[in-house]
């Protein structure tokens, strides 16, 4: 989804280079509005299109894993394979926007204390007299991503080896799925051309 004029909500669907939108209108102030009670309850529930036979849908960046949701066409004569394919991505796309969310909230949460132990180390508070932000340099706030990677080198080498065996995976399907549709396609050539 991305936001264009007039406020609206769009999913993009990407498919051979061509991009089509599913616009969204979304009301910016609906207490005035008589519908108010329709729009508070469509801001609850998340604004995913219906599965496409021809297009995925591409959504907006999630604001805590930072990955854009897709929903993966379903084609009309889904094969076993196709569909197995299908539902490996679904899942590896899923496993992979929990693992960033999860390790994200952990980065911030972690950041933020780390924030404060130095300041209060200094004897400053968080926010100064004038309300704004205090901040770390940028040496002082190396020591802490340098921390958060050496705490995090195992989780994070797990997470890479998984990586790898689910997209070795998803491309040796594809291949499948491609052999497998180029030889329907020769066979049935074959099998309707008549014979001398």
């Amino acid at each position: 989804m991305t936001f264009g004029a007039a406020g609206r909500l769009s999913w993009r669907s990407a498919r051979n280079s061509r991009v089509q939108l599913l616009d969204v209108n979304i009301r910016r102030n609906g207490s005035n509005n008589p519908t108010s009670q329709q729009d508070k309850a469509a801001k609850r529930t998340p604004l995913r299109p219906e599965p496409s036979s021809t297009h995925d849908w591409i959504g907006p960046p999630n604001p805590l894993s930072n990955l854009r949701p897709i929903i993966y066409r379903i084609p009309e004569e889904e094969s076993e394979l196709e569909k197995r394919l299908r539902n490996l991505r679904q899942e590896t796309e899923d496993w992979n926007h929990k693992f960033w969310t999860q390790q994200n909230l952990n980065f911030s949460q972690e950041k933020e204390a780390f924030v404060v132990s130095q300041l209060a180390g200094k004897g400053l508070t968080l926010r100064d007299v004038d309300g704004r932000r205090r901040s770390l340099s940028s040496e002082e706030m190396a020591v802490f991503y340098k921390s958060f990677l050496d705490k995090n080198r195992k989780h994070h080498a797990s997470y890479n080896k998984e990586w790898y065996r689910r997209n070795f995976t998803i491309t040796w399907l594809m291949g499948r799925v491609v052999f497998s549709s180029v030889w329907r396609t020769l066979t049935g050539r074959w099998n309707s051309s008549p014979t001398l």
